[in-house]
């Protein structure tokens, strides 16, 4: 469904993000990008979304491909109406309208209120915390409401691909865990096809079918999610795992990532 080839984003004309980045998303399925801040995870999303010209950032090298046509460099409102919705990192919800209002507003390209309607209904099923607080202004949830609901919204626009930034951002674990399962139902219900950017890549590889690891700008690591679980480097250097299972120092992770610059 979705093809990224050799991308290279730059911001400011002068600071290098993505340095050839290649990664497949197929249809139907939920594909993993995973790092550390300042990967460049985040700048992928919105190379892909469009909304990367609102920083001054451009794709100058390389190609997006959304089901068999070029994307890059089209406005995100196009981009949006082919199917292509982001959800931002930061619970970016609307805080002086209501959840319904919210709501309603994911879905406002759409011309057919009966399934405006339904999908409404969709939602408050997946998101039942959602209903009873649908007449509330969404300024006034908790974090773990404020994420549901942009991810509710989202979905009121019929994504074809749904763009997740960092969903765990600041949430408690029980939280995180009931987000991530309903993100996993919907993948499986509805057949959405999901691009998940998380720095928590063991609950990420829990629900992903396939996974790429970024570091400084570049894809180091990929392949299914349960082989990535498996994966010694993987497991003990962004798990924070070792074979003994105790979690890795800071120390040693800075000299892994020193002896991996030099090999790459």
């Amino acid at each position: 469904m979705l093809r990224l080839n050799n991308v290279q984003v730059v911001y400011s004309d002068v600071i290098l993000v993505l340095k050839g980045l290649s990664l497949d998303v197929p249809e139907g399925q939920i594909v993993a990008l995973l790092g550390a801040n300042g990967a460049g995870k985040t700048s992928t999303l919105k190379a892909i979304s469009g909304l990367l010209k609102t920083e001054d950032g451009q794709v100058t090298d390389g190609s997006i491909e959304f089901v068999g046509r070029r994307i890059d460099g089209r406005d995100p409102e196009e981009i949006c109406r082919l199917g292509i919705v982001q959800v931002m990192e930061g619970r970016k919800v609307l805080e002086s309208l209501t959840v319904a209002e919210n709501l309603r507003i994911g879905g406002y390209t759409r011309r057919d209120p009966d399934g405006v309607r339904r999908d409404m209904q969709m939602i408050y099923d997946y998101f039942p915390r959602l209903i009873e607080r649908k007449d509330q202004l969404a300024g006034y949830l908790s974090g773990g409401e404020q994420q549901m609901l942009v991810i509710g919204r989202a979905l009121m626009a019929k994504p074809r691909l749904l763009l997740l930034d960092e969903p765990s951002l600041g949430l408690a674990p029980l939280l995180v865990r009931e987000i991530f399962e309903i993100i996993q139902k919907i993948n499986a219900e509805q057949g959405t096809t999901i691009l998940l950017v998380e720095q928590n890549a063991q609950i990420a590889l829990g629900i992903a079918h396939y996974g790429y690891i970024m570091e400084n700008g570049r894809i180091v690591f990929d392949g299914p999610a349960d082989k990535l679980r498996s994966n010694d480097d993987v497991r003990e250097f962004y798990l924070g795992l070792s074979e003994a299972g105790r979690r890795k120092s800071f120390r040693e992770i800075k000299f892994y990532k020193r002896r991996k610059r030099w090999m790459f």
